[in-house]
């Protein structure tokens, strides 16, 4: 109760509304879609980030409160989206990294610019057919003189350097030829972006992946022995590379399909642990 003496205010209840709340306030405000998966989904089919001219978009506010409400459980993430602001794409791709569970990502149509960020948060990154990942450097407007236009060329060398850093972990190459292809802003499709690690695998045609059902499956079961051992997600694609040479981003000298040394796992989280 308030020490000081304050004018009391008397409010009615409001009169109960009946009807549909605006189609656009629902989209919105609801950003999880049932699209007949019984793993929760979230779905990204807009700008990332506010957009100036409808103040629609994707937001890492938005992608928060949906992970909240999904809970630590796997999630698939479907993103059909141009890009937009960078900030929120690092923002949403970190709560993505970030999340207890499985993360599945699936392109559906375009993952670009700040898009393809959040793509590379994927446990599992898989691309539809037709479907393209766009990279680039970041890019924006400056208004002032020299010293503001010399400040934002390094302030932009930064944002490269940072999103060619994701790129790099998320693929195992090389950060100088990521920088090369984002100066080029190069266009990946589904099977380019398998064969240089960005993907997986496709959900139509598992076919372009030469990842078997066997793999799969025990690619699943050492993933979630490291996870509860306490491994990194970086660390564990690192390491899913090296226990299944034949999966895409492994190193080409290495004996394609080869299986998996059970008891080698359980020795290698032994260690771990230790």
């Amino acid at each position: 109760m308030s020490l000081r003496t304050l004018p009391s205010v008397q409010i009615e209840r409001p009169l109960a509304y009946v009807g549909e709340p605006a189609s656009k306030a629902l989209e919105r405000w609801t950003p999880l879609a049932a699209e007949g998966d019984e793993t929760p989904t979230i779905s990204i089919y807009d700008v990332i980030g506010q957009d100036w001219w409808t103040g629609e978009g994707v937001t890492a506010k938005r992608i928060a409160g949906a992970l909240r409400q999904i809970g630590p459980v796997d999630v698939t993430v479907n993103i059909n989206s141009p890009g937009g602001d960078m900030f929120e794409g690092v923002s949403i791709y970190n709560l993505l990294a970030e999340h207890p569970a499985r993360v599945t990502v699936r392109v559906m149509g375009l993952a670009a610019s700040a898009a393809s960020i959040i793509a590379m948060a994927g446990d599992t990154v898989q691309m539809g057919l037709g479907s393209f990942l766009m990279i680039h450097n970041s890019w924006g407007s400056v208004v002032g003189g020299e010293a503001d236009f010399a400040s934002a060329a390094e302030a932009f060398r930064e944002f490269d350097k940072a999103m060619a850093g994701i790129y790099a972990a998320r693929t195992g190459r090389d950060q100088v030829e990521i920088r090369a292809m984002m100066k080029e802003t190069t266009w990946l499709s589904a099977g380019s972006a398998i064969e240089l690690a960005f993907a997986d695998e496709t959900f139509t045609a598992p076919d372009l992946s030469p990842t078997t059902d066997t793999q799969k499956a025990a690619r699943s079961r050492l993933d979630m022995k490291l996870a509860k051992a306490g491994v990194p997600r970086s660390e564990r694609r690192a390491l899913m590379r090296q226990a299944f040479p034949g999966t895409p981003g492994a190193a080409a000298e290495t004996m394609p399909g080869a299986g998996l040394d059970v008891g080698a796992v359980q020795r290698l989280i032994a260690t771990l642990k230790k």
